[in-house]
C-alpha cells in the first residue's frame, strides 16, 4: 500500500516515503494541526482484516503509548483514515541502528551506550508488563545527538497471530506472513522460546538484545544459516564463537554479559533486563574510568594496540611481555668411603684441590661483581628510573597471581577475613571480573593455558588435598581436571599435562631429595 506525496490521512500530509518492511510503510508526515513534522506507519491490509486482531493490537499499541521514557518512541495516534490504519509516532532525525551497522566503524563505546539505552527503554516497558518480541536493529532508531529511539512496541505479537498455531515442542516458528527477507532478519533475533512457538515472556528481549550486542561488536550475527532450516538449527542448537574470534581487546566482562543473555535455557539468562542495564553500565563505567587513568599516567602518550576510549576503537594488542618461567633442580651426590690411607690422601688433596679453586672463583667473582655493579651503577639506575609501576589492586588483601601468556589478564585470589575469591583482571582496561565467589578455600596455585583462554587452579579446603580446576576467562562452571598436588601447578602448552611438585616434612628435604620431584599428571 503506496500513498502519494501530498495525500491527507486524517490531519497528517504525506511529504515522503521513509521505507517498508514486513510491518507496513513509514512516510514522513507534517502534521497539520499541531503543525510539526510526525512518522506515519501504515499497517498492511493483511494484519488489518480480522477485527479481533486489530482491536488486541490497538489496545498494545495504546499500552505502549502510556510509555513515557526517553528511549521509546513516542505514539501520538492509532488512527484510521480512508480505510487506511496507521500509527502516528514522533519523528527522528536519525538511522536506524541496521544502517549504522552497515556503515561499519563501530566503536566499543558507542555500542555500549546503544546497549544501555535499549535496556533501559526495554526495563521500563517490562514494568509496565509489555514485551516487545521482535527487538532487532531494525527497530532501533540512533537520533544524531547520541539518543536511541526503540520502535514497534505491540507490532510483533500482531504478526505473531496471524501465525498459525504450533505445539510448544515443536522445533519450528509459526509461520509468518510477511516477505521471505524480513522473515530471516527477525528469525535472527528470536529467542529459542519464540523460535519453537512457545509462549515468551520479557526474557525472550534479554536474549535479542544479546544478539543485538553481540552484532554491533563482532560485526556479524551470533546465529547464521544460509536457509532457514540452517539458521533455526544454529539458534536452537549452537553455541555463538566468542567475541575475541573476530575483534581483538574485547573486555572479558563483555564475553560475560552477551553469553549469560544468550543463554539457550531463560532460566539462565539474566532474569530481568534491568539487571543486564546495570552490568553493562558498570562496564561503561569502568573503561571510562581505565581510559582516563590511561591518559593522566601518560599525558600526551599513545599507546599503540590498546583499547582507548577516546577513540573508542578495539585494535591490536601489545601485551605485557610474557615472564619466562624457569625452574632449578637441586642435586646431592653421596659416595662410599673405601678404607686405606693412600685412597684418604688423594681424597683429602683432590678436596683440597677443589676448595681452592672454588675459593679462587669465588673471590674472582667477589671482585668483578663489585667493581662491576660500581661501574653500572649509574646505567642501573637510569634503567629503573624508567621503570612504570602500575597498582592493579587496592585494598591489600590480594594472594596468589599469575599473568597470561599474552599479558592480556592477571588471575589472582583475594582474601577476606580468612576466606578466599578468585579474580580476573584484564589489564587494558582495568576491569575486574570475580570469576569464584568468597568460599572458604585458599588457592595454592593458578596458571593460564597456552592460548589463555582457560584459567587452571589449585583449591585446598583445609581437609583434603587440593584439587586442580579448569575455568573459563570469561567465567562458566569450573571443571576439575586433576587431584592430591600441593603447590604450585603449570600446564604443558598442549594442555594435556599439569606439573606439580610435590614437598616432604622439611627435616627431610635435603635427606631425601630424590623423593623431591616434579609430579607430572595427564588431564
Amino acid at each position: 500500500m503506496s500513498v502519494m506525496e501530498g495525500t491527507k490521512l486524517g490531519r497528517y500530509e504525506v511529504v515522503q516515503k521513509l521505507g517498508a518492511g514486513g510491518m507496513g510503510e513509514v512516510y514522513l508526515v507534517q502534521d497539520t494541526r499541531l503543525r510539526r513534522p510526525a512518522a506515519l506507519k501504515l499497517l498492511p491490509a493483511k494484519f488489518t482484516e480480522d477485527e479481533g486482531r486489530l482491536r488486541r493490537f490497538e489496545q498494545e499499541a495504546c499500552a505502549a503509548s502510556a510509555l513515557n521514557h526517553p528511549n521509546i518512541i513516542t505514539i501520538h495516534e492509532v488512527g484510521e483514515a480512508d480505510s487506511i490504519h496507521f500509527l502516528a509516532m514522533e519523528f527522528v532525525d536519525g538511522e536506524t541502528l541496521r544502517a549504522r551497522m552497515k556503515r561499519g566503524g563501530m566503536t566499543l563505546r558507542e555500542a555500549l551506550n546503544v546497549a544501555v539505552q535499549v535496556a533501559e527503554a526495554l526495563t521500563a516497558a517490562h514494568e509496565a508488563g509489555i514485551v516487545h518480541r521482535d527487538v532487532k536493529p531494525e527497530n532501533i532508531m540512533l537520533r544524531k545527538d547520541g539518543y536511541v529511539k526503540v520502535l514497534d512496541f505491540g507490532l510483533a505479537k500482531l504478526a505473531e497471530q496471524r501465525g498459525e498455531v504450533v505445539d510448544t515442542q515443536a522445533p519450528t516458528l509459526a509461520k509468518i506472513e510477511t516477505d521471505p527477507g524480513t522473515v530471516m532478519g527477525t528469525m535472527q533475533y528470536m529467542s529459542p522460546e519464540q523460535a519453537r512457538g512457545k509462549e515468551v515472556d520479557a526474557r525472550t528481549d534479554i536474549f535479542s538484545l544479546g544478539v543485538v550486542l553481540y552484532e554491533m561488536v563482532a560485526g556479524r550475527a551470533p546465529f547464521e544459516g544460509e536457509t532457514r532450516s540452517d539458521l533455526l538449527v544454529a539458534l536452537l542448537s549452537q553455541e555463538p564463537s566468542h567475541l575475541s574470534s573476530f575483534v581483538e581487546e574485547v573486555p572479558a566482562e563483555l564475553e560475560r554479559i552477551v553469553r549469560k543473555a544468550l543463554r539457550k535455557d531463560r532460566d539462565e539468562r539474566y532474569q530481568t533486563v534491568k539487571d543486564m542495564a546495570l552490568d553493562l553500565k558498570s562496564l561503561r563505567r569502568e573503561l571510562e574510568v581505565g581510559a582516563e587513568l590511561e591518559r593522566s599516567l601518560a599525558p600526551g602518550a599513545t599507546r599503540g594496540g590498546r583499547f582507548s576510549t577516546a577513540s573508542g576503537r578495539i585494535t591490536a594488542s601489545t601485551a605485557l611481555d610474557s615472564a619466562e618461567r624457569t625452574e632449578q633442580g637441586v642435586q646431592q651426590q653421596t659416595s662410599s668411603i673405601q678404607p686405606g690411607a693412600s685412597a684418604k690422601r688423594r681424597r683429602v688433596v683432590w678436596i683440597a684441590s677443589v676448595l681452592a679453586l672454588l675459593i679462587f672463583a669465588g673471590v674472582a667473582f667477589g671482585l668483578y661483581k663489585f667493581w662491576g655493579a660500581r661501574k653500572s651503577k649509574g646505567q642501573f639506575a637510569e634503567s629503573l628510573h624508567n621503570v612504570k609501576v602500575t597498582k592493579l589492586t587496592n585494598n591489600g588483601n590480594a594472594k596468589t597471581a599469575a599473568i597470561s601468556p599474552d599479558g592480556k589478564y592477571i588471575v589472582y585470589a583475594m582474601d577476606e577475613g580468612g576466606k578466599q575469591s578468585l579474580w580476573l583482571r584484564q589489564v587494558t582496561v582495568a576491569s575486574n571480573i570475580r570469576l569464584i565467589p568468597l568460599a572458604d578455600i585458599s588457592y595454592v596455585g593458578l596458571d593460564f593455558s597456552s592460548d589463555s583462554n582457560f584459567i587452571y587452579y589449585a583449591a585446598y579446603n583445609g581437609r583434603e588435598p587440593a584439587a586442580v580446576y579448569k575455568i573459563p576467562v570469561i567465567g562458566g562452571p569450573p571443571t576439575k581436571v586433576a587431584g592430591d598436588v600441593r603447590t604450585f601447578i603449570s600446564i604443558s602448552p598442549d594442555g594435556k599435562r599439569i606439573v606439580t611438585a610435590k614437598l616432604l616434612r622439611l627435616g627431610q628435604l635435603l635427606a631425601r631429595w630424590k623423593e623431591i620431584g616434579l609430579l607430572a599428571q595427564t588431564i
